[in-house]
């Protein structure tokens, strides 16, 4: 039962990531005006964030320290959840945040990563 509960959470957690970047997608392309803003903004702000993941926060990296994936995470996630506020969704932005934030909790105090 345990490695279902240690599977799901980090299912959870993935998809989190994968949400928040369709999310910064969705807000950069309804923010600006032109084409060409949509276009920079709904691609480059998942990108920019996915970078940022990479180097700081995932798993893997090794270019950080906790107190740094611990802003990351609280950045890309919170940004996230504001983004959505901002497009006029701000109930689905205050329950991304709180989905995020239980899920984090129930990995970080259940030590279900490696």
């Amino acid at each position: 039962m345990r490695e279902l509960w240690r599977w799901g959470n980090l299912l959870v957690a993935f998809l989190a990531e994968l949400v928040a970047l369709g999310i910064f997608a969705w807000w950069g392309w309804q923010t600006a005006d032109d084409l060409a803003g949509r276009l920079i903004l709904a691609i480059g702000l998942p990108v920019l964030a996915g970078v940022l993941w990479g180097l700081f926060a995932a798993p893997t990296a090794t270019r950080t320290t906790p107190v740094v994936r611990g802003v990351v995470k609280t950045a890309v996630f919170g940004l996230a959840g504001l983004a959505l506020w901002d497009v006029g969704h701000p109930v689905l932005g205050l329950v991304f945040v709180a989905v995020v934030s239980a899920n984090l909790l129930a990995i970080r105090v259940g030590k279900l990563t490696p």
